[in-house]
């Protein structure tokens, strides 16, 4: 992104853009190596050496920043993740880990914290789409019992959970919201497998039968968890806009190099004012959305108190405007735009299923409405 980037930023994200090339390069994307277990394991370790998941977690639990603002590093890594179109749960597991750093007791910071930031093990957020004026966390419900919480329920739509070694359930309780960190082999959890339009990454439905969780399993404090939910979806929502913006970039610049390519009538077809004033209008939504995820990143990292606003004005204003600057960038690639071997579509896909995690942009703007009190 265009920001004045530190030194050791630099070095993350050269290192970070090294790894990648030599690990999963644009021309792997189609193979869908991610799905065999031991390469995302092997991919997730790696990528945790240059600290991928331990951004936004305090140097007194083992993480740390190279900025000393971990949401900006985080940013940076997800913008230059979704150029690539790579794949893993990079943006639910630094929630997870985000989430156990705060408010995790000592059990689960020592035994699952270390592992998340270490790479040797994942997390997915189970969280669900609640009402705009709710809580977050609306499709599981957790009933106490004599022991702890049955929980029942469903989450759909989340990004790995397939090999994800814990579940953070986001549900509702009597008394408000809840949060529980359980294996993903608990019995009375089923992963079920997702078709879906982006082919980039693997997503999942995760339901809850009657799942038996004990008292020791909540985090943080019971029934009072929509506090830290929100920035949860918080912190979900301006890794995913970064991610977001990365394609884009990289779909937009692709369509610059193809129309000062591709030769019509003698001339680059760039030099047509048609071609032109589209490009012209299409930088435009590119740089607004760098400007708003970098500026909602800048809030979230130093707690402002405007986290909650910027996170969805960014998630909207990139969600919508994400799918209109891919579909601007096929009118420029015409018929080869579609074709199985030409990457544009792979750009399309994912840029259109960001849109819908984390709340669409009609919900992110109704959301901001309500958190302005209007």
């Amino acid at each position: 992104m265009d920001r004045d980037v530190t030194q050791d930023q630099r070095y993350l994200l050269d290192a970070s853009a090294r790894f990648i090339e030599q690990t999963y390069p644009l021309e792997r994307v189609r193979e869908k190596p991610f799905r065999d277990a031991d390469w995302a394991a092997d991919y997730r370790r790696r990528a945790a050496e240059l600290g991928w998941f331990s951004m936004l977690v305090p140097d007194e639990f083992g993480g740390g920043s190279v900025s000393g603002n971990g949401a900006v590093d985080a940013t940076l890594v997800a913008y230059l993740r979704g150029g690539m179109l790579q794949p893993g749960a990079f943006v639910a597991t630094n929630v997870v880990a985000h989430a156990l750093s705060v408010a995790g007791n000592e059990e689960q910071r020592e035994k699952v914290l270390a592992a998340l930031m270490s790479g040797e093990q994942s997390a997915a957020w189970a969280v669900g789409a609640p009402a705009v004026h709710g809580p977050v966390g609306g499709t599981v419900q957790a009933k106490a019992t004599g022991s702890g919480y049955e929980l029942t329920g469903s989450t759909s739509f989340m990004v790995d959970a397939d090999t994800a070694s814990w579940l953070l359930v986001t549900a509702e309780v009597e008394d408000g919201v809840s949060q529980f960190l359980l294996p993903a082999g608990l019995p009375g959890v089923s992963v079920t497998s997702l078709e879906s339009l982006d082919i980039t990454r693997a997503f999942t439905e995760v339901r809850f039968d009657r799942v038996q969780v004990s008292a020791s399993d909540v985090v943080g404090e019971p029934g009072r968890a929509a506090e830290p939910a929100a920035r949860q979806l918080a912190i979900g929502c301006v890794l995913t806009a970064a991610e977001s913006v990365g394609a884009m970039d990289h779909d937009f610049s692709m369509a610059v190099q193809y129309a000062k390519d591709r030769i019509a009538f003698g001339r680059p077809i760039g030099s047509f004012q048609a071609i032109k004033h589209l490009l012209a209008d299409t930088s435009l939504l590119l740089e607004m959305s760098k400007a708003v995820t970098l500026s909602a990143a800048e809030n979230l990292g130093t707690d402002d108190g405007y986290a909650l606003e910027s996170a969805s004005i960014a998630k909207a204003f990139v969600g919508e405007h994400g799918v209109d600057l891919a579909q601007n960038c096929f009118q420029v690639f015409g018929g080869i735009g579609f074709t199985w071997e030409h990457n544009q579509h792979l750009y399309l896909r994912r840029l259109t299923t960001d849109a819908a995690l984390y709340g669409d942009p009609a919900w992110h703007r109704e959301r901001l409405c309500r958190l302005s009190g209007l």
